[in-house]
């Protein structure tokens, strides 16, 4: 049988896409159950879904490893994999900001030093207001960057902005809106084009 393979992101985002398509007639009993499995078939449906690192479902989807997958527009903007965006899932929403420190001001008569670990939007949104700046690249722990002042500010996913608050930082400017989006591998998009329409609409219609 040809399934349909589907890798969904670890954690709440992909608990939460699971039962959109759960919903949309999609479900696979074996998914719900406890363990530490990652691969799951629904044979009479054709579906197989797995979990994935969240950063690494678009490889899986541009490789082939994976028909579609749900990933953060965030994801598809900063490493630009070469996979079709179906749909906004309308979830898993959040903004990508500018933050700093309340006493902040900028200098523009220098270089603006910015933490991140999003280094292509924080370099399009800056040149686009022509602004130089120094990227300091971190995988973790963002917001410490500028307490220590290993930065003047950061680019960061901004969800409730509690994060923010606790370390005495605060927003400057809204880069991005972001929000979860079903993804299709290119080739598979061609082989599976009416079983994903079908998918695509039914979650449409639980929207």
């Amino acid at each position: 049988m040809a399934y349909l393979n589907i890798a969904l992101p670890k954690g709440r985002l992909g608990e939460k896409a699971y039962t959109m398509l759960k919903a949309a007639g999609y479900g696979c009993p074996a998914i719900e159950e406890s363990g530490r499995k990652l691969i799951f078939e629904n044979e009479a449906l054709g579906v197989r879904y797995f979990w994935a690192k969240p950063s690494d479902v678009a490889i899986y989807v541009e490789r082939g490893a994976a028909d579609i997958g749900v990933t953060g527009k965030d994801i598809l903007l900063e490493y630009r994999p070469d996979v079709y965006e179906l749909l906004d899932l309308d979830i898993g929403k959040c903004k990508m900001c500018v933050a700093a420190k309340e006493s902040f001001r900028d200098d523009k008569t220098r270089t603006l030093t910015v933490a991140t670990k999003f280094t292509n939007i924080a370099k399009n949104y800056f040149a686009a207001r022509g602004r130089d700046i120094d990227i300091v690249h971190l995988n973790g722990s963002i917001e410490i960057a500028p307490i220590i002042r290993l930065s003047d500010v950061i680019v960061d996913i901004v969800e409730t902005g509690t994060t923010l608050k606790e370390n005495n930082l605060v927003v400057f400017d809204e880069v991005l809106d972001i929000s979860a989006r079903l993804i299709a591998n290119k080739a598979s998009y061609k082989f599976h084009h009416a079983q994903m329409e079908e998918l695509c609409a039914k979650l449409r219609q639980k929207q």
